[in-house]
Order: C-alpha cells, then structure tokens, then sequence
C-alpha cells in the first residue's frame, strides 16, 4: 500500500485543495491557545494543511507513510517538522508528548485500526485540546470510491467516547471536531434478532448405590438420560440440574453435580451442543412426572449398556461414553471439550 501512494505523489497527483471555509473553521473553532499550541497533522501528503496550521502559529508536526510525499511537502517554504511514518504499524516516539490540535484531512478513511490509532493519538492531547478530521462523506462520492469516505455509522463511531462532537459540513466534506475524550466501562450490546442456528442441552448421568445408571424410555422410541434444552440464560449445570428434577422428581444434593465436557455433534444440518452432567448425589426415586416424553425410568447395569436390544439416543450415547470412556464403541463422531473436574459450577 505504501509503494501505492508514493507512486500517486511521485507521478504529481495530489487531492483537493484546502478550502477558505476549511482554513475559515480551523481558525474559529480550532485557534492556537493563548502563549502558543503545538499540532499534528497525520496523513499530510504534500503538507498544504500542516502549512496552513503553521500559519495560524502552530507549532506543525506533520507525518505520513509516502516518502514521495515528504519530499513535497519539504519542497515548499513553511515552518513544519515533516516526519516519515506509518501512523498504524510506526513508533509513535518521533512525535511530540503533547499536541493542542491533531489533524486528519482526507486521510481518515484509509486507516484501518482506527479505534487504536485514536485512542493512542488522544492519549497524547492536550486538555482542552481537539481532533479534527475532515472526510468526504459516503452520500457524496460515487460508487467506485466508497472507500475513501466515512458513512453515518462511521462518524457515529468516530464521534463516540467525546464529550463534545461538533460536524459541520463543507462542500461534501464533513468537518468534524471532537473534544474532552472520556472514557468509561465497556457496555455489552446485542445485535439484531439472531436466526436460530443450533441446539444446546444437558445430559444427565445419575447412578444409585450399585453404580446402575438411569435412563427413560422415550416416546420416540430411544433410550435417554435426564435432560433436555437450556432455558434462556441458564448453563448446562444449572439445566442438567433443573431437567433432572422435572423429568424424573430426583433432587441433586449441594454440590452433588459436575460439568464434564461440552460435546458437539449435529442432526439433520443442525449444530447441537450437549453439556455432560454428572449427578453424585440425589435425594427421591425416579418417576414419570412428564408422560409426554418419558413412558418410564429405569436403572440399568452399566454394563448392559453395549448390548442394549433398543436404540439408544446419540446425544445421551456421547455423554456416557464421557463418563465411561470407550465403553460404547463406533459411536457416531463428535467434538469433545472437557472442563476441569474440580469447577463446582459453569456458571460466572
């Protein structure tokens, strides 16, 4: 990308010159303090900016990343400190400590890390200080050169985290002025209503005193453990737990169930994530509390299990095979995450 623009400056090809409006705003909203300011315009090209802030009396630091550009812009009389660097991937250690003003005219839209180049920038702004960036906007320019302007969203972000955010606009340029970086913590935030994508669920593995393990026969004719799908917000434990209650009547003990693993698999094109629940202890007897989905609970000789004449569900296949390791084999494939054994609860 350098080569890119050193070329364009190479060849004498610059962009559009610096307005009377632009130089009449920078004046009014942007003076030099009073005993004198410091600047820094970043992506300065030819320098017609960093010349006219010299003008105004600032002291001018001015970069940018195109050697061909430099020599330009030193070409020309002004009393500015021209510096090559590439303001995303350089040292920030030729700049000054501290600028009154920092400047990006035309340039913005082509730095990609923006939220890190500004906020390391206006760690180094002066209180009172401002940035000012002067960008074509999107609704301005043709199709073909989307890239060299910001959208509405765009300058919403770039305005984001100032307490003063003044835009004027300027023959199709929109001439933003920010002041008073503030900082806070971060908010989370949705996005819009996601499309269902996957399931997510607990299997449960409880055994009694003689290491039996239960499982119900299904009314869709499978072999289950306890569990079924998360409620909205709840972990596996926290569901593994609650399903085991509402499906069967058994109670798990404080601190009587452990997260496994986290098992991934699919069915019929569809993610589905299945958290192994491991129950150690429990106060009740197993009973039918739901008949539309359960006929009936069973303790099964873990043994058995291999040679069960009655097909047993994938999902609850995969979470014994977590506890019992090989003990039912050409189960179908799966993605397999064990969690620490001494983690009480998958929950913050």
């Amino acid at each position: 990308m350098t080569d890119v623009w050193d070329a364009h400056y190479a060849d004498g090809n610059t962009f559009s010159p610096l307005s009377d409006t632009e130089r009449a705003l920078l004046a009014e909203h942007a003076p030099v303090p009073e005993g004198g300011g410091r600047a820094l315009d970043v992506g300065c090209g030819t320098g017609e900016l960093a010349r006219c802030l010299a003008e105004l009396g600032y002291v001018v630091d001015a970069v940018d990343f195109a050697p061909a550009a430099l020599a330009r812009a030193e070409a020309q009389p002004g009393a500015v400190a021209y510096h090559l660097l590439d303001i995303e991937r350089g040292s920030l250690d030729v700049l000054s400590a501290a600028y009154d003003l920092i400047t990006f005219r035309l340039s913005w839209a082509f730095v990609h890390d923006r939220t890190r180049v500004m906020n390391r920038l206006r760690e180094r702004l002066r209180p009172g200080g401002a940035v000012c960036v002067i960008t074509p906007v999107a609704e301005g320019v043709a199709d073909g050169k989307r890239s060299i302007a910001l959208d509405d969203d765009e300058l919403g972000v770039l305005c984001a985290g100032w307490g003063s955010a003044e835009r004027y606009d300027v023959g199709g340029l929109a001439f933003v002025v920010l002041r008073d970086p503030v900082t806070g913590p971060v908010v989370c935030g949705g996005k819009k209503r996601p499309t269902p994508h996957a399931l997510t669920g607990a299997g449960v593995v409880v055994t009694d005193t003689a290491g039996r393990v239960l499982l119900g026969w299904s009314v869709r004719g499978v072999w289950e453990l306890p569990g079924g799908k998360n409620e909205p917000g709840e972990g596996f434990l926290e569901a593994g737990v609650r399903e085991l209650a509402e499906e069967t009547g058994l109670r798990t003990e404080p601190g009587g169930a452990r997260l496994l693993a986290l098992l991934m698999d699919s069915t019929h094109g569809i993610p589905r994530l299945t958290g192994a629940v491991r129950v150690d202890a429990f106060s009740g007897e197993p009973a039918v509390t739901e008949p539309q989905l359960v006929n009936r609970w069973e303790w099964h000789e873990v043994a058995d299990l291999p040679t069960l004449p009655q097909p047993l569900f994938t999902p609850s296949a995969h979470v014994i095979d977590t506890v019992w390791p090989g003990l039912l084999p050409g189960l179908p494939p799966v993605h397999r995450y064990p969690v620490a054994v001494d983690c009480p609860s998958d929950t913050a």
